[in-house]
């Protein structure tokens, strides 16, 4: 029974990590209604800025959190104003390819400045084992599962009690009937992509500190993230956090009770039943009207 409440504890605290990720995805898509295939590389972008900072400034990954949260936003605002708005209009498939494109040039300019090698960042608060119970967490899971809570809680808040919260469920219900009840649908957009992209940030300082950081980083983390959008149903931010502690369970529990090479195996066969069941997704409601 230890062992399987161990299990438990871990797997919630593994979709922590993927909530943070998996909101400001399910964001950009709920608003924008663009499928952001270069999610990932935006991650390995703030990893790589949470590495710099500290091995040039010696700062430790949660403080550069920030940092890296407010350059991901203006990196984020800046791919939607100059690359994504003008594709609005396009097919969808033409947008996937626009972010596709995003993702590879992200991926190689990666590569040719930084090379392929791994960069651990040397921490040693956020990587201590606590005790409660009997059960062992590792701090810094303890910590990224609070912050994807407190973020899930903020970010309801935001879009619940803000102006500009409403103005993105407005244009994420109905982008013309919004427009003419004069939210401005552009400038709503372009925040909405810099606020998913900044959430990608503070991932990256929280995640900076138990992962290391390489050109493909990002991937690793990107594929399970569209899992969990997709099966907590598109655009649904309660959806990603169910969704990101399910996937999280089902890869702490299959990884030592089936294999833990066969876990990507598990959770993607329930996600496909899951769909087969109920093609929205748990919390999908169907795409608004446009």
């Amino acid at each position: 029974m230890s062992i399987f409440l161990q299990l438990l504890v871990n797997g919630l605290l593994l979709g922590g990590a993927y909530a943070i990720i998996s909101i400001g995805l399910t964001l950009i898509f709920g608003v924008v209604r663009v499928v952001n295939f270069a999610h990932g590389e935006l991650l390995m972008i703030g990893m790589y800025a949470v590495w710099m900072l500290a091995q040039h400034f010696g700062l430790h990954p949660y403080v550069s959190a920030i940092p890296a949260a407010i350059l991901l936003f203006a990196i984020g605002a800046l791919i939607q104003q100059f690359i994504i708005q003008p594709l609005l209009s396009a097919d969808a498939h033409i947008q996937i390819f626009a972010t596709v494109g995003i993702s590879t040039a992200l991926m190689n300019l990666a590569l040719m400045i930084f090379g392929a090698d791994v960069h651990p960042v040397d921490v040693t608060f956020g990587t201590t084992s606590l005790e409660f119970g009997g059960i062992n967490v590792v701090s810094g899971q303890l910590i990224t599962f609070a912050v994807a809570l407190v973020v899930a809680l903020g970010l309801h808040l935001f879009l619940q009690r803000t102006y500009t919260g409403r103005a993105f469920r407005a244009v994420a219900q109905h982008r013309y009937a919004a427009s003419l009840m004069g939210v401005n649908v552009k400038a709503t957009y372009v925040l909405a992509f810099g606020v998913g992209s900044a959430l990608v940030g503070l991932a990256s300082g929280l995640l900076a500190a138990q992962y290391p950081v390489f050109p493909t980083v990002g991937q690793y983390f990107v594929l399970t993230a569209f899992v969990i959008v997709v099966l907590g149903g598109l655009g649904s931010l309660p959806g990603a956090l169910v969704g990101s502690m399910f996937i999280g369970l089902i890869d702490s529990l299959a990884g030592y009770y089936i294999s833990p090479d066969m876990k990507e195996v598990v959770y993607f066969a329930i996600f496909l039943v899951i769909l087969i069941l109920r093609p929205t997704g748990l919390f999908g409601l169907g795409r608004g009207s446009e």
